[in-house]
Protein backbone atom coordinates (compact mmCIF):
# COMPACT_ATOMS: atom_id res chain seq x y z
CA UNK A 1 0.00 0.00 0.00
CA UNK A 2 2.57 2.65 0.97
CA UNK A 3 4.60 1.92 -2.19
CA UNK A 4 1.43 2.29 -4.30
CA UNK A 5 0.93 6.02 -2.28
CA UNK A 6 4.64 7.18 -3.10
CA UNK A 7 3.86 6.19 -7.00
CA UNK A 8 0.93 8.24 -6.96
CA UNK A 9 2.71 11.04 -5.17
CA UNK A 10 4.80 10.89 -7.84
CA UNK A 11 2.63 10.60 -10.48
CA UNK A 12 0.84 13.44 -9.14
CA UNK A 13 4.37 15.86 -8.35
CA UNK A 14 5.55 15.55 -12.46
CA UNK A 15 1.86 15.99 -13.84
CA UNK A 16 1.46 19.21 -11.48
CA UNK A 17 3.47 22.22 -12.30
CA UNK A 18 2.46 24.14 -9.24
CA UNK A 19 4.27 22.02 -6.90
CA UNK A 20 7.70 23.67 -5.54
CA UNK A 21 10.46 21.88 -5.78
CA UNK A 22 12.38 20.33 -3.26
CA UNK A 23 14.71 23.13 -1.98
CA UNK A 24 17.10 21.97 1.01
CA UNK A 25 17.17 23.25 4.19
CA UNK A 26 20.00 25.69 3.70
CA UNK A 27 18.65 27.57 1.07
CA UNK A 28 15.58 27.77 2.95
CA UNK A 29 17.85 29.59 5.87
CA UNK A 30 19.15 31.96 3.40
CA UNK A 31 15.80 33.24 1.98
CA UNK A 32 14.15 33.73 5.14
CA UNK A 33 17.57 35.68 5.98
CA UNK A 34 17.37 38.23 3.36
CA UNK A 35 13.65 38.44 3.15
CA UNK A 36 12.85 42.18 3.28
CA UNK A 37 10.07 42.32 6.27
CA UNK A 38 6.81 43.59 5.20
CA UNK A 39 5.33 46.99 6.80
CA UNK A 40 1.92 47.26 7.84
CA UNK A 41 0.29 50.20 7.69
CA UNK A 42 -2.89 51.13 9.19
CA UNK A 43 -5.63 51.81 6.81
CA UNK A 44 -7.29 54.48 8.56
CA UNK A 45 -4.53 56.42 9.39
CA UNK A 46 -3.99 58.66 6.33
CA UNK A 47 -0.99 60.06 7.63
CA UNK A 48 0.68 56.53 7.52
CA UNK A 49 2.61 56.89 4.32
CA UNK A 50 5.62 58.74 3.12
CA UNK A 51 5.63 62.30 2.17
CA UNK A 52 6.07 61.67 -1.80
CA UNK A 53 2.28 59.82 -1.68
CA UNK A 54 0.90 62.42 0.83
CA UNK A 55 1.88 65.42 -1.37
CA UNK A 56 0.50 63.24 -5.01
CA UNK A 57 -2.84 62.84 -3.45
CA UNK A 58 -3.40 65.75 -1.05
CA UNK A 59 -0.70 68.21 -2.15
CA UNK A 60 0.23 68.55 1.23
CA UNK A 61 3.32 66.73 3.29
CA UNK A 62 2.29 64.77 6.70
CA UNK A 63 3.67 68.04 8.80
CA UNK A 64 1.53 70.26 6.54
CA UNK A 65 -2.27 67.65 7.01
CA UNK A 66 -1.82 68.06 10.74
CA UNK A 67 -0.94 71.37 10.99
CA UNK A 68 -4.42 71.67 8.84
CA UNK A 69 -5.77 69.53 11.36
CA UNK A 70 -5.31 71.61 14.10
CA UNK A 71 -6.18 74.35 12.72
CA UNK A 72 -9.29 73.36 11.29
CA UNK A 73 -9.96 70.69 14.15
CA UNK A 74 -11.93 72.22 16.46
CA UNK A 75 -14.61 73.35 13.61
CA UNK A 76 -15.01 69.62 12.10
CA UNK A 77 -14.96 67.49 14.60
CA UNK A 78 -17.17 65.09 15.44
CA UNK A 79 -19.10 65.58 19.17
CA UNK A 80 -19.33 61.76 19.77
CA UNK A 81 -17.72 58.61 17.68
CA UNK A 82 -21.30 57.13 17.48
CA UNK A 83 -21.59 55.13 14.04
CA UNK A 84 -18.29 55.02 13.21
CA UNK A 85 -17.70 58.89 13.13
CA UNK A 86 -14.30 60.23 10.74
CA UNK A 87 -11.37 61.75 12.26
CA UNK A 88 -10.40 65.30 11.95
CA UNK A 89 -7.62 63.36 10.15
CA UNK A 90 -9.72 61.49 7.49
CA UNK A 91 -12.14 64.73 7.19
CA UNK A 92 -9.24 66.58 6.27
CA UNK A 93 -7.75 63.68 3.60
CA UNK A 94 -10.74 63.60 2.16
CA UNK A 95 -11.63 67.22 1.14
CA UNK A 96 -7.86 67.52 0.22
CA UNK A 97 -7.69 64.68 -1.95
CA UNK A 98 -11.21 66.00 -3.94
CA UNK A 99 -9.52 69.64 -4.31
CA UNK A 100 -6.40 68.21 -5.79
CA UNK A 101 -7.41 65.85 -7.76
CA UNK A 102 -11.15 67.42 -8.74
CA UNK A 103 -12.86 63.63 -9.30
CA UNK A 104 -16.30 62.57 -9.16
CA UNK A 105 -17.10 62.16 -5.75
CA UNK A 106 -17.83 58.61 -6.14
CA UNK A 107 -13.93 58.52 -7.11
CA UNK A 108 -13.06 60.27 -4.01
CA UNK A 109 -15.27 58.00 -2.00
CA UNK A 110 -13.97 54.60 -3.71
CA UNK A 111 -10.25 56.13 -2.88
CA UNK A 112 -11.30 56.75 0.79
CA UNK A 113 -13.43 53.66 0.84
CA UNK A 114 -16.39 55.99 2.32
CA UNK A 115 -19.70 56.51 0.41
CA UNK A 116 -20.79 58.95 -1.19
CA UNK A 117 -23.29 60.58 1.40
CA UNK A 118 -20.42 61.29 3.63
CA UNK A 119 -17.99 61.79 1.49
CA UNK A 120 -20.48 64.67 0.07
CA UNK A 121 -20.77 66.11 3.77
CA UNK A 122 -17.33 65.96 4.85
CA UNK A 123 -15.91 67.77 2.29
CA UNK A 124 -18.55 70.72 2.61
CA UNK A 125 -17.81 70.84 5.92
CA UNK A 126 -14.46 71.08 5.74
CA UNK A 127 -14.66 73.57 3.14
CA UNK A 128 -16.46 75.82 4.94
CA UNK A 129 -14.41 75.61 7.75
CA UNK A 130 -11.27 76.48 5.58
CA UNK A 131 -13.42 79.52 3.95
CA UNK A 132 -14.28 81.22 7.83
CA UNK A 133 -10.18 81.44 7.98
CA UNK A 134 -9.91 83.70 4.82
CA UNK A 135 -9.75 86.65 6.67
CA UNK A 136 -6.65 85.34 8.92
CA UNK A 137 -4.74 83.81 5.83
CA UNK A 138 -5.73 86.25 2.83
CA UNK A 139 -4.95 89.82 3.91
CA UNK A 140 -4.27 92.82 1.76
CA UNK A 141 -1.64 94.38 0.94
CA UNK A 142 0.09 91.07 3.28
CA UNK A 143 1.19 89.71 5.74
CA UNK A 144 4.69 91.67 5.65
CA UNK A 145 5.49 95.08 5.64
CA UNK A 146 4.20 97.56 3.50
CA UNK A 147 7.91 98.93 2.56
CA UNK A 148 8.55 94.78 2.24
CA UNK A 149 6.42 94.00 -0.40
CA UNK A 150 7.21 96.99 -2.90
CA UNK A 151 10.85 96.08 -2.39
CA UNK A 152 10.09 92.22 -3.54
CA UNK A 153 8.26 93.79 -6.64
CA UNK A 154 10.82 95.91 -7.13
CA UNK A 155 13.73 92.92 -7.65
CA UNK A 156 11.42 91.53 -9.96
CA UNK A 157 11.87 94.12 -12.92
CA UNK A 158 12.87 97.39 -11.51
CA UNK A 159 9.00 98.78 -11.14
CA UNK A 160 8.56 100.93 -8.18
CA UNK A 161 5.50 101.52 -5.22
CA UNK A 162 3.93 98.23 -6.32
CA UNK A 163 2.13 96.45 -3.53
CA UNK A 164 -0.17 94.00 -5.69
CA UNK A 165 -0.71 92.56 -9.10
CA UNK A 166 -4.64 91.68 -9.78
CA UNK A 167 -6.11 89.87 -12.51
CA UNK A 168 -9.54 87.61 -12.83
CA UNK A 169 -9.81 83.88 -14.07
CA UNK A 170 -12.27 82.05 -14.77
CA UNK A 171 -13.85 78.82 -12.94
CA UNK A 172 -15.16 76.39 -15.18
CA UNK A 173 -18.62 74.95 -13.47
CA UNK A 174 -21.39 73.09 -14.70
CA UNK A 175 -24.35 74.78 -16.40
CA UNK A 176 -26.87 75.84 -13.35
CA UNK A 177 -30.36 75.43 -13.31
CA UNK A 178 -32.74 78.72 -13.45
CA UNK A 179 -33.42 81.99 -15.06
CA UNK A 180 -30.02 83.41 -14.79
CA UNK A 181 -28.34 80.30 -16.91
CA UNK A 182 -26.95 82.34 -19.27
CA UNK A 183 -25.35 85.21 -17.53
CA UNK A 184 -23.01 82.36 -16.05
CA UNK A 185 -21.74 81.97 -20.39
CA UNK A 186 -18.49 83.56 -20.24
CA UNK A 187 -16.72 85.14 -23.71
CA UNK A 188 -15.56 81.59 -24.62
CA UNK A 189 -18.43 80.12 -24.24
CA UNK A 190 -18.73 78.03 -21.52
CA UNK A 191 -20.20 78.22 -17.90
CA UNK A 192 -17.74 79.74 -14.92
CA UNK A 193 -17.67 81.70 -12.38
CA UNK A 194 -15.05 85.28 -12.77
CA UNK A 195 -12.76 85.09 -9.90
CA UNK A 196 -10.67 88.29 -9.04
CA UNK A 197 -7.74 88.06 -7.14
CA UNK A 198 -4.98 90.52 -6.28
CA UNK A 199 -0.99 88.65 -5.06
CA UNK A 200 2.27 89.37 -4.12
CA UNK A 201 5.79 89.16 -5.62
CA UNK A 202 5.76 85.31 -3.77
CA UNK A 203 2.38 84.53 -5.71
CA UNK A 204 0.98 85.02 -2.20
CA UNK A 205 -2.90 85.46 -2.60
CA UNK A 206 -3.83 89.23 -0.71
CA UNK A 207 -7.21 89.22 -1.75
CA UNK A 208 -9.75 87.56 -3.40
CA UNK A 209 -13.42 88.11 -4.80
CA UNK A 210 -15.33 84.85 -5.70
CA UNK A 211 -19.07 85.75 -6.29
CA UNK A 212 -19.62 86.98 -9.95
CA UNK A 213 -21.10 84.64 -12.79
CA UNK A 214 -18.92 84.45 -16.02
CA UNK A 215 -20.40 87.23 -18.06
CA UNK A 216 -19.05 89.69 -15.87
CA UNK A 217 -16.18 92.13 -17.02
CA UNK A 218 -12.55 91.86 -14.95
CA UNK A 219 -12.90 95.61 -14.34
CA UNK A 220 -16.66 95.94 -13.37
CA UNK A 221 -15.89 93.23 -10.72
CA UNK A 222 -12.79 95.08 -9.83
CA UNK A 223 -14.87 98.68 -9.90
CA UNK A 224 -17.45 96.79 -7.40
CA UNK A 225 -14.83 95.15 -4.90
CA UNK A 226 -14.17 96.59 -1.77
CA UNK A 227 -10.44 96.92 -2.76
CA UNK A 228 -11.52 99.33 -5.19
CA UNK A 229 -13.19 101.38 -2.54
CA UNK A 230 -10.13 101.40 0.07
CA UNK A 231 -7.43 102.31 -2.67
CA UNK A 232 -9.42 105.08 -4.29
CA UNK A 233 -9.85 106.42 -0.61
CA UNK A 234 -6.10 106.76 -0.32
CA UNK A 235 -6.37 103.91 2.79
CA UNK A 236 -2.88 102.30 0.74
CA UNK A 237 0.42 103.78 -0.29
CA UNK A 238 1.26 102.03 -3.33
CA UNK A 239 -0.05 101.20 -6.86
CA UNK A 240 -1.56 98.07 -8.42
CA UNK A 241 -0.55 96.43 -11.79
CA UNK A 242 -3.24 95.65 -14.41
CA UNK A 243 -3.65 94.45 -17.97
CA UNK A 244 -5.10 96.35 -20.67
CA UNK A 245 -8.91 95.36 -19.76
CA UNK A 246 -8.85 98.08 -16.98
CA UNK A 247 -9.30 101.62 -16.82
CA UNK A 248 -5.43 103.17 -15.90
CA UNK A 249 -6.23 104.79 -12.47
CA UNK A 250 -3.84 106.65 -10.29
CA UNK A 251 -3.83 103.48 -7.76
CA UNK A 252 -3.74 100.90 -10.94
CA UNK A 253 -1.16 101.15 -13.50
CA UNK A 254 -1.84 99.38 -17.24
CA UNK A 255 0.54 99.23 -19.94
CA UNK A 256 0.84 101.22 -23.22
CA UNK A 257 -1.54 100.25 -25.68
CA UNK A 258 1.13 102.07 -28.30
CA UNK A 259 4.25 102.45 -26.35
CA UNK A 260 7.40 104.80 -27.53
CA UNK A 261 10.79 104.11 -26.65
CA UNK A 262 10.87 105.10 -23.17
CA UNK A 263 7.47 103.51 -22.85
CA UNK A 264 8.42 100.06 -24.13
CA UNK A 265 10.57 100.06 -21.55
CA UNK A 266 7.74 100.97 -18.80
CA UNK A 267 5.11 98.34 -20.81
CA UNK A 268 8.07 95.74 -20.36
CA UNK A 269 8.89 96.22 -16.42
CA UNK A 270 5.11 96.11 -16.18
CA UNK A 271 4.59 92.74 -18.11
CA UNK A 272 7.64 91.37 -16.07
CA UNK A 273 6.09 92.63 -12.66
CA UNK A 274 2.12 91.57 -13.37
CA UNK A 275 3.07 88.26 -14.71
CA UNK A 276 3.28 87.49 -11.05
CA UNK A 277 -0.36 87.03 -10.73
CA UNK A 278 -0.74 84.64 -14.02
CA UNK A 279 2.15 82.95 -12.07
CA UNK A 280 -0.44 82.89 -9.05
CA UNK A 281 -3.02 81.36 -10.62
CA UNK A 282 -1.36 78.74 -12.42
CA UNK A 283 0.19 77.43 -8.94
CA UNK A 284 -3.81 77.76 -7.71
CA UNK A 285 -4.64 75.40 -10.74
CA UNK A 286 -2.20 73.21 -10.67
CA UNK A 287 -1.96 72.53 -7.14
CA UNK A 288 -5.84 72.17 -6.66
CA UNK A 289 -7.26 70.60 -9.85
CA UNK A 290 -10.79 70.73 -9.18
CA UNK A 291 -10.35 73.82 -9.80
CA UNK A 292 -10.20 73.38 -13.59
CA UNK A 293 -13.88 72.31 -13.86
CA UNK A 294 -16.07 72.23 -10.61
CA UNK A 295 -19.42 70.08 -11.07
CA UNK A 296 -21.78 72.22 -8.35
CA UNK A 297 -23.28 74.69 -8.17
CA UNK A 298 -22.43 78.25 -8.45
CA UNK A 299 -22.84 79.08 -4.88
CA UNK A 300 -20.70 76.10 -3.73
CA UNK A 301 -18.17 76.76 -6.38
CA UNK A 302 -17.63 80.20 -4.93
CA UNK A 303 -16.70 78.62 -1.59
CA UNK A 304 -14.37 75.83 -2.61
CA UNK A 305 -12.44 78.48 -4.73
CA UNK A 306 -11.88 80.62 -1.71
CA UNK A 307 -11.14 77.71 0.41
CA UNK A 308 -8.36 76.75 -2.03
CA UNK A 309 -7.25 80.07 -1.81
CA UNK A 310 -6.61 80.21 1.65
CA UNK A 311 -5.44 76.33 1.18
CA UNK A 312 -2.54 78.11 -1.29
CA UNK A 313 -1.61 80.29 1.08
CA UNK A 314 -1.06 77.94 3.47
CA UNK A 315 0.64 76.12 1.30
CA UNK A 316 3.37 79.02 0.33
CA UNK A 317 3.64 80.32 3.51
CA UNK A 318 4.74 76.93 4.83
CA UNK A 319 7.10 76.35 1.64
CA UNK A 320 5.20 73.11 0.61
CA UNK A 321 6.61 71.32 -2.46
CA UNK A 322 5.14 73.65 -5.55
CA UNK A 323 3.75 71.84 -8.43
CA UNK A 324 4.80 72.49 -11.92
CA UNK A 325 2.88 75.02 -13.73
CA UNK A 326 1.45 75.12 -17.35
CA UNK A 327 1.88 77.72 -19.90
CA UNK A 328 -0.95 80.30 -18.74
CA UNK A 329 -3.79 81.41 -21.39
CA UNK A 330 -3.87 85.00 -22.20
CA UNK A 331 -7.38 85.83 -22.62
CA UNK A 332 -6.89 89.49 -24.22
CA UNK A 333 -9.52 91.07 -22.06
CA UNK A 334 -10.68 94.65 -24.05
CA UNK A 335 -11.36 97.40 -21.83
CA UNK A 336 -14.90 99.00 -21.22
CA UNK A 337 -14.10 101.61 -19.18
CA UNK A 338 -11.84 104.55 -20.26
CA UNK A 339 -8.42 105.36 -18.80
CA UNK A 340 -8.59 108.15 -15.72
CA UNK A 341 -6.86 111.39 -16.36
CA UNK A 342 -4.73 111.57 -13.24
CA UNK A 343 -4.11 107.62 -14.12
CA UNK A 344 -2.47 108.60 -17.31
CA UNK A 345 -0.81 111.78 -15.64
CA UNK A 346 0.67 109.34 -13.32
CA UNK A 347 1.67 106.37 -15.77
CA UNK A 348 3.39 109.33 -17.87
CA UNK A 349 5.16 110.07 -14.72
CA UNK A 350 6.86 106.83 -13.95
CA UNK A 351 8.08 106.53 -17.53
CA UNK A 352 9.87 110.08 -16.82
CA UNK A 353 11.03 109.27 -13.68
CA UNK A 354 12.31 105.61 -13.74
CA UNK A 355 12.50 104.43 -17.18
CA UNK A 356 13.50 107.28 -19.55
Amino acid sequence: MKAQNCVFLSALTMACPFVRDVVDEEALVLRRAFRRERVFRDRLDPLAFPDDHLYERYRFSADGIRYLCRLLGPRIKHRTARSHALSVEQMVCVALRFFASGAFLYSVGDAEQLNHTTICRTIRSVCLAIKALADVFISFPGHRRLCDIKEEFYRIAGFPNVIGAVDCTHIRIKAPSGAHEADFVNRKSFHSINVQMVCNADCVISNVVAKWPGSVHDSRIFRASEIYQCLSQGEFSGVLLGDRGYGCQPFLLTPFTDPQEAQQAYNHAHARTRARVEMTFGLLKARFHCLHKLRVSPVRACDITVACAVLHNVACLRKERAPRVPPAMDWDNPAIFPDDDSGRLLRDQYVLNYFS
